[in-house]
């Protein structure tokens, strides 16, 4: 639910003339939006009509309303004083957690959402991607928001000066994924154009990149990808959800992303969200994907109007035939009331890695009772994804807990994070919690809490942050065996907000 989020109304007028002429160049800036999408099979920066229209996608409009009532809320916390402002305590007022450095911003002038990670298994590098919506330019052609790639050849302990995945001039850029070739340590990356998904590819550890190919063959619209890749990088899933409401769609490439082809998985009246993907060492391939109903069919934006789905689609042919697996089914949670949000932005997460031995384990949010508090439940999976164990919980009762993330490697070495609510379910007070298992998630260490800085930014106290920033966030594993775990905190779902790392020592 990223670039793919819920609808909200115009952004209201500004306080001051100097915050309306900002908002009046932001909405000019991603008017394209609405319009046009680049045709990047051509190369960066080339523009032409794509992506379908407004009624075969009416989200294109509510991207650039977003875009633009976050460009609106970053001038105003900027004229108070309130963007890269430390706190009196600053951002390392709290002891880091035991094992851990401490969380630091990427940046904290920049207005940065919904961040993607990958770190090499077998080399000191790390990536990061953030989506940039204001603060720092990209120095090249580049839209409103963009790719800003980071990385690190020390395991995440620096990071070199942000720089654009592509200068692509055009339409918007959203919902990052980046994934490492374990065998030949090439960066996979994916994210939306406009309401297009392309791919990209780096051979050099991120100091350039191929030119972007189309992935989505004559489908209209698609949103919200996640990208999985073999051991030998040769072959190369995407998933996206698409026509006609939000249904879940496979693009596949078995030539490393040079050529795609597109197949529609289901065709029904839930909208289908995809989180999290990966391909087992014998080949398997796994994507994990929520679907909700809506008022009406493909109504997103509103709260469901039945129990959430949880499912594993499962291709053991290399993308020739898929399985469809429903995995839990679980109740709406708690409703978003925060400024900016609709009701079902915190619903609807779940995360899936498969370890070195092809052992599967998934996390995913839900509530009991329709309205209630959501808890993080993980099910893991010994034949290949068959069948599934029963859930275990990991969030802490009488609390809302939000959008898991989880990675894994070896025989059962799982890592995992989650947003969690603080004292008795505050909405206006999140942090992120770690956990880890070492049998492939049957049981769980104790909780630690891993966005430890008190201070650092307006939206952050010894509570903790105002505001989930983005749908999710990623996990990984360093060649060191570090655990390294990125997200967003924001003061509200509309902003501003940054993106957040920590890792352990």
């Amino acid at each position: 639910m990223t670039g793919s989020s819920p609808a909200h109304a115009w952004p209201r007028m500004a306080s001051t003339l100097l915050t309306l002429a900002a908002a009046i160049a932001f909405i000019g800036a991603v008017a394209m939006i609405a319009s046009t999408q680049p045709s990047v099979a051509d190369g960066p920066g080339a523009l032409a009509r794509g992506g379908g229209t407004a009624a075969d996608n009416p989200e294109r409009e509510e991207q650039a309303e977003q875009a633009a009532e976050r460009a609106e809320a970053y001038e105003q916390a900027k004229e108070k004083g309130l963007v890269g402002q430390a706190r009196p305590t600053g951002a390392a007022a709290a002891a880091p957690a035991t094992g851990w450095l401490g969380e630091r911003p990427l940046d904290l002038t920049a207005d940065d959402w919904e961040p993607a990670i990958a770190a090499d298994p077998t080399q000191p590098f790390v990536y990061a991607l953030a989506t940039r919506y204001a603060g720092k330019t990209c120095g090249g052609n580049c839209p409103t928001p963009w790719m800003a790639l980071y990385v690190s050849g020390d395991g995440g302990s620096t990071w070199g000066a942000p720089k654009p995945l592509c200068a692509c001039k055009g339409s918007g850029q959203f919902d990052p994924i980046i994934e490492v070739v374990p065998t030949t340590h090439a960066v996979y990356a994916a994210y939306m154009n406009g309401f297009n998904v392309v791919f990209t590819k780096s051979t050099d550890h991120g100091a350039t990149w191929s030119a972007p190919v189309k992935t989505y063959g004559n489908v209209s619209w698609n949103d919200k990808p996640t990208i999985a890749v073999s051991d030998n990088g040769v072959d190369v899933y995407i998933s996206f959800n698409g026509p006609t409401g939000g249904d879940p769609w496979i693009a596949q490439s078995h030539d490393g992303g040079a050529t795609w082809a597109q197949t529609k998985l289901v065709d029904s009246s839930f909208y289908y969200f995809d989180f999290d993907s990966d391909v087992a060492p014998d080949g398997t391939v796994y994507f994990a994907e929520t679907a909700l109903l809506y008022g009406g069919g493909g109504n997103k934006g509103t709260f469901p109007t039945a129990p959430i789905e949880e499912h594993v689609f499962i291709s053991r042919d290399r993308g020739a035939t898929w399985e469809n697996r429903t995995i839990a089914t679980v109740q709406p949670g708690t409703q978003c009331v925060a400024d900016g949000c609709t009701p079902d932005y915190y619903l609807g997460h779940i995360a899936l890695s498969a370890d070195g031995s092809g052992k599967l384990v998934a996390l995913y949010d839900g509530a009991t009772v329709s309205g209630g508090p959501q808890s993080i439940s993980s099910r893991t999976s010994g034949d290949a994804g068959r069948t599934w164990s029963a859930p275990v919980v990991l969030s802490a009762a009488g609390e809302t807990s939000d959008a898991p993330a989880v990675e894994s490697r070896g025989g059962g070495d799982v890592r995992a994070w989650y947003y969690q609510t603080s004292g008795g379910g505050n909405v206006d007070a999140w942090n992120v919690w770690y956990r880890s298992s070492t049998n492939g998630g049957t049981s769980w260490t104790a909780p630690v809490k891993i966005s430890d800085a008190t201070g650092g930014a307006a939206y952050k106290t010894s509570a903790g942050f105002g505001e989930v920033y983005g749908d999710y966030g990623e996990i990984g594993i360093t060649s060191a065996g570090k655990t390294i775990a990125i997200w967003g905190e924001g003061s509200s779902y509309t902003g501003p907000g940054g993106v957040w790392v920590n890792r352990q020592q």
